[in-house]
């Protein structure tokens, strides 16, 4: 018997040596950088990123919607299903490291020529029979398929939470915008008053000769202009909410507003090191786990030139009369085992190593190219916030001298002393100075939101 299975486990040993080739990896390019290149923000905090970071804006319409796009949101729900899909294929492929039993019962009635008499006869065979089967994983080849197929559902369980980020971010962005046209438009209605009110006293001193139908025209001209904005505006905000409504996973609708946008203020901004910026982002997460899943795919197709060691058992009844398969069976069983290798398949394995090879190199650069991003993402929501707030301080000494020259203007042209032209000029250039105020306010809040998208929402590996 030992006799008989030693040229079995020489051949094996053989073939052992007779693997795929696989390529090394290229060299590594990443650098680490020790510190942010640009300006941490005053008020910058070192503590850790709420993983409900949108709670922070003190806003319970933000936080009800960002909830409800979660739970309800088309992208996310897809995704979730491709959770499943993915656990399902890891189940499947740790299958084939299990054994298999099946049963086969074949009853058969045939009519023949016999041989000796030449005359037709009849037969029955009744058989039930009950089959083993199990591969031997030696090499860990079927180990390596499932460690594949479970590193390739991890990416994609890091791939939901990183959809669920990006559809928090926009839902907040987008609410954070509409909030920011809401003012825009309630400045543009206050602004259109005002024109009204410029227009019809124009008119009157037209009216009694004070002053001359080119200031009346001007004065209708610029309240034209204000109510053309309104318009713009309402349109701008109705499109707005159409987007988060499918954003929320509803059907074009309303929005429910909360904070004004003068009241909101954004969380606090916190402050670490690059390197803990890799275990914050799901997505260098899913980059992580497409390596491993590459690793161990290459390695099971690496080994597809390695025999297979694959055992077999049958055992069953059989009879050529029903009444005897129930009382008087004959009892058939079978034992054996099988060691298959390849000797020559024109070169396929190994163009399919080299490929899964490529692959895993592929899955490397996207890793390297995944964390160069992420620090660019971050350095530029780090130093957005802080030339926002610079911007603010500009714009608002800027507001204060248009709301200045305005009142000197309006009382050189009651008085007579100026044209209408001037105030004019200063009125336009005041509302300017409103309308980038308000629409700094809100890039600052939504700098917050790519900020914190940036730096991962508080996501953490391995949670």
């Amino acid at each position: 018997m030992r006799l008989c299975v030693l040229p079995g486990l020489l051949a094996a040993a053989l073939l052992a040596g007779c693997a795929a080739k696989v390529a090394a990896p290229p060299a590594s390019t990443l650098q680490m950088p020790e510190q942010w290149r640009a300006p941490l923000p005053d008020g910058a905090a070192a503590q850790p990123v709420n993983a409900a970071w949108w709670q922070g804006f003190n806003d319970p319409a933000l936080t009800a919607l960002v909830t409800q796009a979660l739970a309800n949101n088309g992208d996310l729900r897809i995704a979730r299903e491709r959770v499943l899909d993915y656990r399902a294929r890891v189940r499947a492929a740790g299958a084939a490291q299990n054994p298999t039993l099946s049963f086969d019962t074949a009853p058969a009635r045939t009519r023949t020529l016999s041989a000796v008499t030449g005359q037709p006869y009849i037969t029955n065979v009744f058989a039930a029979e009950f089959q083993a089967a199990y591969e031997v994983d030696v090499w860990g080849r079927l180990a390596n398929a499932t460690e594949a197929a479970a590193a390739t559902a991890r990416a994609e369980e890091a791939n939901l939470d990183a959809a669920a980020l990006s559809v928090a971010g926009n839902v907040a962005s987008g609410y954070l915008n509409l909030r920011g046209l809401d003012a825009q438009l309630e400045l543009a209605q206050a602004t259109l008053e005002l024109r009204a009110r410029s227009r019809d006293l124009a008119r009157r001193q037209f009216d009694v000769g004070y002053s001359s139908r080119l200031e009346s025209l001007q004065a209708q001209a610029e309240y034209d202009a204000a109510a053309e904005q309104i318009p713009q505006l309402q349109r701008q905000i109705f499109e707005q909410e159409n987007a988060l409504a499918l954003l929320a996973g509803g059907v074009p609708g309303a929005i429910a507003r909360g904070t004004t946008l003068a009241d909101l203020a954004p969380p606090p901004v916190p402050a670490g090191l690059p390197s803990e910026l890799l275990r914050r982002r799901p997505d260098i997460a899913r980059a992580e786990q497409t390596i491993a899943a590459a690793n161990a795919q290459l390695a099971a197709t690496r080994d597809q030139l390695l025999p297979s060691f694959r055992l077999t058992a049958s055992g069953g009844i059989q009879s050529a009369d029903f009444s005897d398969f129930l009382h008087g069976t004959a009892g058939l069983w079978r034992i054996g085992g099988s060691l298959v290798a390849p000797i020559f398949d024109g070169g396929r394995v190994q163009a399919a190593t080299d490929s899964a090879a490529a692959q895993r190199n592929q899955a490397l650069i996207t890793y390297e190219n995944t964390v160069r991003q992420a620090f660019a993402e971050t350095e530029n929501g780090l130093d957005a916030i802080t030339r926002l707030r610079e911007q603010v301080v500009q714009n608002d000494a800027r507001r204060a001298t248009a709301a200045e020259t305005l009142r000197i203007a309006h009382n050189r042209y009651t008085n007579g002393y100026a044209a209408y032209l001037e105030e004019l000029d200063a009125q336009r250039n005041l509302y300017a100075a409103d309308v980038t105020r308000l629409q700094l306010r809100a890039r600052l809040l939504t700098a917050s939101v790519d900020l914190y998208r940036a730096l991962g929402g508080g996501w953490e590996a391995g949670r």
